[in-house]
């Protein structure tokens, strides 16, 4: 596999994946599009490349590199957003509330998307973004959804599918929460734990906490990231009840037990970032390159997509997600009401 490192294909890919995540990073900064984020953007400008087939063909040996191991290592870069001290100062029922949530939303999400008919890979990677952190979930969960050679592409279409659905959906309740604001009658740190809790991506959270002003925005920052901690025992045990109830469908044949490592690096890297004495500009740079890299991982996967799958097989999921964002959101309002 690492040959494809020495191909000239691959460094088309890397060019190419590279231009859609600078210039997802530079549009997600806009006052409109920060909204969607920088790295929805990527996907989609990497989907826009499909129109260009000969670019496509000639990148296609990197494309598939690029959108698997860069994903891996976007992933543990990501972990030195984490300081591991400020979540601990959050409280303990901040981090209860983010482990009820994650747990809860994937549980209902997966549930109700399989009883609309969604197929079981799509709706858990629908449900993990819905649960934890929008699109890195996807990604993150991911790897732990182990399938054959020839389901690799309807894989693909599925992880696109996901991602779609938790941004689209992640922007609407982001509009809709901030239009709720003077109706809800809550205090700064109340609206903050409510977007930070309710809200999918890590931009919709910054997007609504800001709304509600400086200590809004830092205790929606905090919940956001006490539901991404809960990345890493989420894909574990994910990947383990996949193998198990796979297992169960193949006759009990047996397969290897899915371990995600990278999720390991993602938090050795929280910890260093945490108690490693650095400059306060080191770890920034580092979450800087992790959303670049994972901006190519994102762009490498939209250049794959089957726009026929991807058109016809969502309608249930995106039901499914939405009945469960209306049903999060109505549960961290009584919660933030209540408890803070």
């Amino acid at each position: 596999m690492y040959l494809k490192l020495f191909e000239r294909g691959f460094y088309y890919a890397l060019a190419m994946t590279l231009v859609c995540s600078l210039l997802g990073t530079v549009l997600g900064g806009l006052p409109y599009l920060s909204i969607i984020g920088a790295l929805v953007i990527s996907l989609i400008l990497g989907m826009l490349f499909q129109f260009y087939r000969p670019a496509i063909d000639k990148a296609e040996v990197g494309i598939g590199f690029i959108s698997n191991k860069f994903l891996r290592l976007g992933i543990i870069l990501l972990g030195f957003k984490l300081n591991l001290i400020d979540l601990a100062n959050a409280g303990v029922k901040t981090i209860l509330v983010a482990v009820v949530v994650v747990t809860g939303v994937i549980i209902l999400t997966y549930n109700l998307a399989r009883k609309f008919g969604v197929s079981k890979q799509l709706a858990i990677l629908t449900a993990s973004g819905t649960g934890i952190c929008g699109a890195a979930a996807v990604m993150g969960i991911s790897p732990q959804i182990k399938v054959d050679k020839k389901d690799e592409k309807a894989k693909h279409n599925d992880e696109v599918l996901a991602v779609a659905i938790v941004a689209i959906l992640g922007t609407v309740f982001t509009l809709i929460e901030i239009g709720l604001k003077p109706l809800l009658h809550m205090s700064p740190s109340q609206f903050g734990i409510m977007a930070g809790g309710s809200l999918h991506e890590i931009a919709h959270a910054i997007a609504t906490g800001g709304a509600g002003g400086p200590v809004s925005l830092d205790t929606a920052i905090i919940t956001k990231l006490s539901r991404v901690l809960l990345l890493a025992p989420a894909a574990l045990i994910i990947g383990i009840w996949y193998q198990h109830s796979e297992k169960k469908n193949n006759n009990g044949a047996k397969q290897k037990l899915p371990i995600p490592w990278f999720m390991a690096g993602f938090i050795l890297a929280s910890i260093i970032g945490t108690f490693v004495p650095m400059s306060q500009g080191v770890p920034d740079l580092l979450v800087k390159l992790a959303y670049l890299v994972l901006g190519m991982a994102m762009a490498a996967l939209g250049m794959t997509v089957n726009f026929k799958a991807f058109l016809s097989s969502g309608k249930n999921a995106v039901v499914a997600a939405f009945s469960a964002s209306v049903i999060l959101l109505v549960f961290m309002i009584i919660v933030s009401k209540i408890f803070f």
